[in-house]
């Protein structure tokens, strides 16, 4: 069987809950801090880390025909770092400005969907059953990162806003999606990536705003450090992940299902 055809026994996504939104904003903020660090350091340093982390990572989770918390968040990791460097390359090496970077991984990126949804049917992380839905779903979140690290230093640094009103912008921008959802006047995948794109600039507009200096309006705590405190945040998370298994697909409604069932009968219970 080819690789495309193979099918898997559950979706190879976590289950999509508060702990799932943290966790992705970790990866954001670790890859933008990460790649500034090591770009600092010595670019093509950081193009070899950051290309051979994706491309390993990537392809352990590729191989795989299960869900496992440290694999596939490694991947996205590993993805955040790599995103943040192909969409600051073309303005770093060749001055193209964010704002052009943004619209071509705009084009990108609804090229992608479509490309998907025509093939598939769906778009939706719950169906990432089979493996060519979930290549689909690797080329999607690679252009995300790339897309919303180009609006972020869009805003911060081209429209002069600066990383504390990029993560006030960016973190009011991220509720809309789920409040129209919730209003019943957006789809459930739409609302899904749109808020999965908008993680990017807010995660790294926060890290931006941690790391830089005092001068460029930052808090001054240096790249590094962000990236060695966001590690240790992820490592924790994914840990807990990894022990609870509270993000595989089922497991979560099906905790809560559990407690509304415990309550319910400790009511009963205490009112006999």
């Amino acid at each position: 069987m080819k690789y495309s055809g193979r099918v898997f026994p559950a979706p190879k996504v976590p289950e999509v809950f508060l702990l799932f939104w943290i966790v992705k904003l970790l990866t954001t903020g670790i890859g933008e801090a990460g790649a500034d660090y090591l770009g600092a350091i010595s670019i093509p340093l950081a193009g070899v880390i950051g290309l051979g982390s994706f491309a390993i990572a990537l392809w352990l989770q590729l191989r795989s025909t299960t869900y496992h918390p440290v694999r596939y968040w490694t991947a996205v990791l590993a993805v955040a770092l790599f995103g943040t460097m192909i969409a600051d390359g073309p303005h770093v090496i060749l001055g193209m400005p964010y704002y052009v970077d943004s619209g071509i991984y705009i084009v990108a990126l609804i090229a992608v969907l479509t490309w998907w949804q025509r093939t598939e049917g769906t778009l939706s992380v719950h169906s990432i059953v089979t493996a060519r839905r979930e290549l689909f779903y690797w080329a999607t979140v690679l252009l995300t990162f790339g897309l919303g690290t180009a609006l972020g230093d869009t805003t911060a640094i081209e429209m002069g806003y600066g990383f504390d009103w990029s993560i006030g912008i960016f973190g009011v921008l991220i509720l809309l999606p789920f409040a129209l959802w919730r209003a019943g006047r957006l789809d459930a995948t739409l609302a899904f990536w749109a808020s999965y794109v908008l993680t990017r600039p807010l995660g790294a507009s926060i890290a931006d705003w941690l790391g830089k200096p005092a001068a460029v309006g930052g808090r001054g705590w240096g790249d590094g450090p962000v990236f060695a405190i966001g590690l240790f945040a992820f490592a924790g998370f994914v840990g807990y992940l990894t022990v609870t298994h509270s993000d595989v697909e089922g497991a979560h409604a099906a905790h809560i299902a559990h407690t509304h069932a415990h309550d319910k009968v400790t009511l009963e219970a205490h009112n006999d």
